[in-house]
């Protein structure tokens, strides 16, 4: 299933996946989830969201959400994340996402190098979403929720091309953002917004 899996000390079954989105968008929140996944229950096709179609995310994020012991997924605004850094904000989402869990987890694998500050013990494992199958449903559930939230946000700000872009910063974006002007949407602290207020 995956290339270089990712063997972890933890053999219990509450063990959680924790990972972010939204990083490098100038519009939006960041958005992080955790998820348990049932070992009685497995889910085939779980892979780093950025390598899975937009239908087969749509798929796979119905049945995580059916299948999984636990999950949530929760949220930094635009607003954390001027006001903290993306940095900050990103590990402030993936501890809500922790903390906000039905189900509480004895040990967390997360994405990336470093771990939000949590109760339980944590383990950064790079490259994650595409080595560890609960990591890799983290990642959908947020890439989706994320994803759905521009779509919807499109809608209340036209013009902005949110559901096609996301919020990243393509040259149409950037084109739109100068001919209709910074709103509540966007994040200040970032370049380009910056030098447009």
């Amino acid at each position: 299933m995956f290339d270089e899996p990712f063997i972890c000390s933890y053999t219990g079954a509450l063990l959680a996946g924790v990972d972010e989105v939204g990083r490098g968008p100038l519009a939006g929140p960041v958005v992080a989830a955790a998820v348990i996944l049932d070992p009685n229950k497995p889910i085939e096709g779980l892979a780093d969201s950025k390598k899975i179609s937009e239908k087969k995310r749509e798929i796979l994020f119905d049945e995580i959400t059916k299948k999984a012991l636990s999950y949530s997924i929760s949220e930094s605004s635009v607003l954390e994340i001027d006001e903290l850094n993306i940095l900050h904000a990103s590990m402030l989402a993936m501890k809500r996402a922790v903390d906000t869990l039905p189900v509480t987890p004895e040990y967390l694998l997360v994405d990336g190098n470093r771990c939000p500050q949590v109760t339980m013990p944590a383990e950064a494992v790079v490259k994650g979403d595409d080595r560890v199958a609960c990591i890799s449903a983290a990642s959908i559930l947020a890439k989706v929720y994320r994803d759905r939230l521009m779509v919807e946000l499109d809608k209340q700000f036209p013009g902005y091309g949110l559901a096609k872009h996301k919020g990243y910063p393509t040259k149409a974006h950037v084109e739109a953002l100068k001919n209709l002007g910074v709103n509540e949407l966007y994040r200040r602290s970032f370049k380009p917004v910056s030098s447009l207020i």
